[in-house]
């Protein structure tokens, strides 16, 4: 692991604007001096110590507001650069549309923005436009989602992506006790956009785990759609997920008093709440309801966990990204390299991407309070109405 001493190179004024070597992890460019980024004094920290402060606008892009798991990443990542004194363009790409979001990294990379914060809509669709930043020497940190086959990207922030799957497929192997039950139990899969280079991690990380069970007989997939492209959703869209998974009902047989369906895996938490629509639907209730896994802890899913409609999901506390990706961003400023503890997993076609790969936790309806409500994640006025229905009692 890569972890630079706070103590160096703080008192440079002008340090942001020297070359910063990156070696042989692959890397990225020193932000221009074109870009504005002024070095404007040097402040007492909590620790005593002393640290840049600097004026720098940082481009923030990211895919859409139309799917609440991005809605909290906009707001703490444009009020955690803000509180360290940087100016802020934070863009949302409409309802995912690639065009609207290459059109604003233009603006951002033309604004002279020092660093550009990236998540990406398609990992594929900004070779071109990020050729721009790395012409004007704008450091690239791409964010929660791989950005594929450019050099202008100089590190990336997610979460472990394989080992979310890893969990979610721990989760219906526990569940189910497969390692001990004789089975066979009924499995159906519901993956994520394509287009979303995570998307093949979630899935490997879950099958990775579910795939014995699946070629020894114990777990059977009866819509026969087991390939990550065959169960994939694109955009991560709810409705388009009900929409298979009421096709997948529909053509194998299953119901309450039809085919037993025992486990569904999903990749997000958007997808599991179109699975959770199509099954009740379909006439499901709590007390028949397959095990459902899911991802990013979205208050709807929440909810659901607590009314019994899905099992668990995977949280993905946001704040510990943003924490992150502010200091990554300040380490770049201050002519440092940042910190990283991954320099061998992803490769986005022109080399190794250091990364900070943050871990994910598994929230169920045993331990979703002290997650997300004592953490401050979620206000728990968001759940009144469930809670009111499961514990008619408010007394703890």
């Amino acid at each position: 692991m890569n972890k630079p001493s706070l103590k160096r190179a703080l008192a440079f004024a002008l340090a942001m604007f020297v070359a910063v070597s990156l070696g042989a992890c692959g890397g990225g460019p020193k932000p221009d001096v074109e870009s504005g980024a002024t070095a404007q004094a040097e402040e007492g920290d909590a620790s005593g110590g002393a640290r840049a402060v600097f004026s720098a606008k940082i481009g923030i892009s990211l895919p859409t507001q139309n799917l609440s798991h991005w809605n909290p990443y906009g707001v703490q990542l444009k009020s955690a650069f803000e509180a360290a004194g940087y100016e802020v363009d934070l863009q949302y790409g409409g309802d995912n549309d690639i065009y609207t979001q290459l059109t604003q990294i233009e603006d951002m990379i033309a604004g002279n923005c020092a660093v550009l914060v990236i998540a990406a809509i398609d990992g594929n669709s900004l070779t071109t436009v990020l050729a721009g930043a790395k012409e004007k020497n704008i450091p690239v940190i791409a964010y929660d989602r791989l950005i594929m086959d450019t050099d202008a990207v100089s590190y990336y922030v997610t979460f472990d992506n394989f080992l979310v799957g890893v969990k979610q497929g721990e989760y219906i192997e526990q569940t189910l006790d497969l390692k001990n039950a004789a089975g066979p139990f009924n499995i159906e899969l519901i993956g994520g956009d394509p287009a979303d280079t995570n998307a093949l991690y979630f899935y490997n990380g879950a099958m990775s785990i579910l795939s014995p069970y699946v070629d020894s007989g114990k777990l059977v997939i009866p819509s026969g759609q087991t390939e990550q492209l065959a169960v994939a959703t694109e955009g991560w869209n709810t409705e388009k997920a009900q929409a298979r998974f009421e096709d997948i009902i529909s053509s194998v047989g299953y119901g309450p008093n039809g085919k037993k369906l025992d486990a569904v895996w999903a990749a997000n938490d958007s997808t599991a709440q179109g699975v959770t629509d199509a099954l009740v639907n379909a006439g499901y209730t709590k007390d028949n309801f397959p095990i459902l896994t899911g991802q990013d802890c979205d208050f709807q899913s929440v909810r659901n966990i607590l009314a019994g409609l899905q099992g668990m999901s995977v949280f993905k506390d946001t704040r510990t990204m943003v924490n992150r990706v502010v200091a990554m961003t300040e380490s770049i400023m201050r002519g440092e390299e940042p910190e990283f503890n991954d320099a061998e997993t992803y490769d986005n076609g022109t080399g190794i991407i250091p990364s900070y790969l943050c871990e994910p936790l598994i929230c169920t309806v045993d331990n979703w309070r002290e997650l997300l409500i004592d953490s401050g994640y979620h206000d728990e006025s968001l759940f009144s109405e469930v809670l009111a229905e499961i514990q008619p009692s408010p007394e703890r």
